[in-house]
């Protein structure tokens, strides 16, 4: 049993719980920079923990109805098939130390930009709000789809954006969707395609089985506790605290 395994995934896990934010921009850099992991194998280890974590929230979700299905389906439509080229493109490459490069920087930028969204997570409804008269519901559907591009092929390279990043594009487009069916679509939609990436790297031999269970043993405690403590802390301080981390962890990555 490794100890410091369960450890890191409890630490996570509270973090989760307490922030909202997915364990991606947390986990992966844990693993590379803790469990000397190289980015390949980090990141499929971290889309099974996404997957894994975040299913029991999305069945909760969904039997609450929170869940946009036509949003989900749209941002899928675009993010599975981009999910499965880049896996593809990763076998072709065969992580070389080109490929590698290309992960790690990936990895960088998905920090940063979590950072981002972080850092500003209220004016983004703003920044919605505006756009609605650039978007007719036509060009809203494509713009979802392509939203869903993104994502997909920056979750399979970084395992970072189904959470923050993904939240914040369903917000820009769709500014007057309710807060809880949100968070319920993101999260719908963020296990399909961490499940489907997971599978791609474990097709690859980049995922750590041994060290994925002992981080599921200390992450689901944490994630309770972490939810129970969320009154206990002031909100700004947390997130401040979160962007410093997450553009540290970015920088240090991309060096």
């Amino acid at each position: 049993m490794d100890w410091i395994a369960i450890a890191s995934g409890f630490g996570v896990g509270a973090i989760v719980g307490i922030t909202g934010v997915g364990g991606g921009s947390l986990m992966t850099p844990l693993l590379i920079g803790v469990f000397k992991l190289n980015p390949a194998v980090a990141i499929g280890t971290d889309l099974w923990f996404a997957a894994i974590t975040k299913s029991g929230g999305a069945l909760a979700h969904h039997r609450h109805g929170q869940v946009d299905r036509r949003i989900t389906l749209l941002l899928l439509a675009g993010s599975l098939p981009a999910s499965l080229a880049t896996i593809a493109w990763m076998h072709w490459s065969g992580i070389t130390r080109s490929g590698m490069a290309a992960l790690t920087w990936a990895l960088g930028v998905a920090l940063l930009l979590t950072a981002v969204t972080v850092a500003y997570r209220k004016a983004w409804h703003e920044v919605g709000l505006r756009l609605e008269r650039w978007l007719p519901e036509r060009r809203k559907v494509i713009a979802t789809v392509c939203s869903g591009i993104v994502l997909g092929v920056l979750v399979s390279l970084s395992s970072i954006g189904a959470g923050a990043i993904g939240a914040t594009l369903i917000l820009l487009l769709y500014p007057r969707l309710p807060a809880q069916r949100l968070v319920g679509t993101d999260i719908a939609h963020a296990v399909p395609l961490t499940l489907v990436a997971g599978i791609g790297h474990a097709s690859l031999g980049t995922v750590d089985w041994q060290l994925l269970v002992s981080l599921l043993i200390g992450s689901l405690p944490g994630i309770w506790i972490g939810a129970q403590l969320t009154k206990a802390f002031p909100e700004r301080l947390v997130r401040t605290l979160l962007c410093v981390a997450l553009v540290t962890a970015g920088l240090k990555v991309m060096a």
